[in-house]
């Protein structure tokens, strides 16, 4: 069993920086795939990026590429996403989520392949 728990998020105006993180209970995170999600209200969720567990190649959405950065820090159990240049846009409940330990060839974007997450943080970005 994993449990996640997301923090940093926050409120902030256009163009500003947050650095969401979250932290992994359990002795396997550095065998799990990880990823960020996203839902705006009256909104599907949405896949913002993830990142492997076997090499750290990271996957992003579109509309966040270039000013998100996903990473991990196996030794803390904590997964990051480094969030730059916000737009109104972005304004949603953030979750992360991971796979069962071991997971190969997963579709990074398909919330269906994630067995655990976190119940969210709210990031609010004003124009």
């Amino acid at each position: 069993q994993v449990q996640l728990l997301e923090s940093g998020g926050g409120l902030v105006q256009a163009g500003d920086s947050l650095r969401l993180s979250c932290a992994a209970s359990g002795r396997t995170f550095s065998k799990r795939f990880m990823g960020w999600f996203r839902q705006a209200p009256g909104k599907e969720r949405e896949f913002v990026a993830a990142i492997t567990w076997t090499d750290d190649t990271t996957y992003y959405t579109d509309s966040v590429k270039g000013r998100f950065t996903i990473s991990r820090d196996n030794a803390k159990n904590t997964l990051y996403l480094q969030m730059n240049g916000l737009k109104p846009e972005d304004t949603a409940v953030y979750s992360c989520a991971a796979t069962a330990s071991g997971t190969f060839g997963i579709r990074t974007n398909n919330p269906g392949d994630y067995a655990y997450w976190g119940q969210g943080t709210q990031v609010t970005v004003s124009s």
